[in-house]
């Protein structure tokens, strides 16, 4: 197969690339590599990424491509010439604090990039597009687990909002246009090569280097944290299952189904790192939402999926991982 992985060079796209590319498939990874976090990791995971593939002889299998989804010239052009038959689209803004300072960098990436890519299938035939949306769509809710079926019309934060938009705007197109597309709600992905903005690092980084960590809500928040091996098999798995019906828009929540308390998260990385935490407990931030819980039930129908990394396992791979990456202190 000739696949397009858009956000090759982050944390779930890079590994996913690696993952198609290892299997034999043609996969070309397209990011633009912004300073949203360090570019520095980005190059990383992309020289992991071309250091794997010539291990195991499967170099040829993976082109890397420096490109803005917003871009919408080029990316037709890159459709029109690579005439891909599957895609994954994971590229996007991330962070929901960051989107309440810089709300346009979610437009260009979140909005205008999911149009050129569901245009580029629709324009070049593309037999089934899979792409990233979130648990944050669900806002506050207090129903748990978090269901597909579930209304999720009051986002509390923009990033959640452009994610339903791209749900809505998928479904459109797989009616109008016969494009088979399925979104996955990924909730709390973490383990190696994984963002410094979110909670594992920076817990890891300040405990190792004797900093305080910020503890929203005091501590009372609760997340369905989901480890990258876990998710990498999910994603491989959903692309094979092309919607029956090609009008149909499928969604799936892909999560771990154990929600974790913040205490308890805290103390996993104290455990792991060897070292306890110093804590400043802070209020709830705004957009933030109190706790995640999917209901994988649909997705373990489909494919048979079923988290098996625990959190302490999970963690302590995180740890090694950075440690071997950052050395000691950082």
């Amino acid at each position: 197969m000739k696949y397009l992985v858009t956000g090759a060079a982050g944390f779930i796209g890079s590994r996913v690339a690696e993952e198609l590319a290892l299997l034999g498939h043609d996969v070309i990874g397209l990011d633009n590599l912004n300073d949203y976090y360090d570019p520095n990791l980005k190059l990383a995971r992309l020289k992991r990424i071309e250091t794997l593939l010539t291990e195991h002889g499967k170099q040829a299998n993976f082109r890397f491509l420096k490109m803005d989804l917003a871009d919408r010239e080029g990316i037709a052009s890159l459709f029109a010439a690579e005439q891909f038959q599957r895609v994954i689209h994971l590229a996007a803004q991330a962070g929901v604090r960051y989107s309440i300072d810089n709300p346009m960098a979610y437009v260009d990436s979140n909005l205008v990039g999911m149009m050129t890519i569901l245009e580029g299938c629709r324009h070049n035939k593309v037999e089934h597009l899979v792409y990233a949306s979130s648990s944050s769509v669900y806002g506050n809710q207090e129903k748990v687990p978090f269901s597909e079926d579930d209304r999720v019309d009051h986002p509390i934060s923009l990033y959640a909002a452009t994610k339903k938009a791209n749900e809505l705007m998928a479904h459109t197109y797989s009616h109008l246009y016969q494009l088979p597309t399925t979104g996955l709600r990924f909730f709390t992905v973490y383990g190696p090569w994984g963002r410094p903005d979110m909670a594992p690092w920076l817990f890891t980084e300040a405990i190792m280097n004797g900093k305080p960590i910020k503890v929203f809500n005091n501590g009372n928040l609760m997340r369905d944290f989901t480890f990258i091996d876990d998710i990498v098999k999910g994603v491989i798995s959903v692309q094979d299952l092309i919607p029956t019906k090609p009008d149909t828009s499928v969604l799936y929540n892909i999560g771990n189904n154990q929600p974790v308390k913040l205490e308890e998260f805290i103390t996993t990385v104290e455990k792991a790192v060897g070292t306890k935490a110093e804590k400043i407990l802070l209020p709830m931030q705004p957009g933030d939402v109190y706790q995640t819980f999917a209901d994988v039930s649909k997705l373990y129908k489909s494919i048979g999926f079923m988290p098996e990394t625990t959190l302490a396992q999970g963690i302590q791979s995180f740890v090694s991982w950075y440690k071997s990456f950052y050395g000691e202190k950082h």
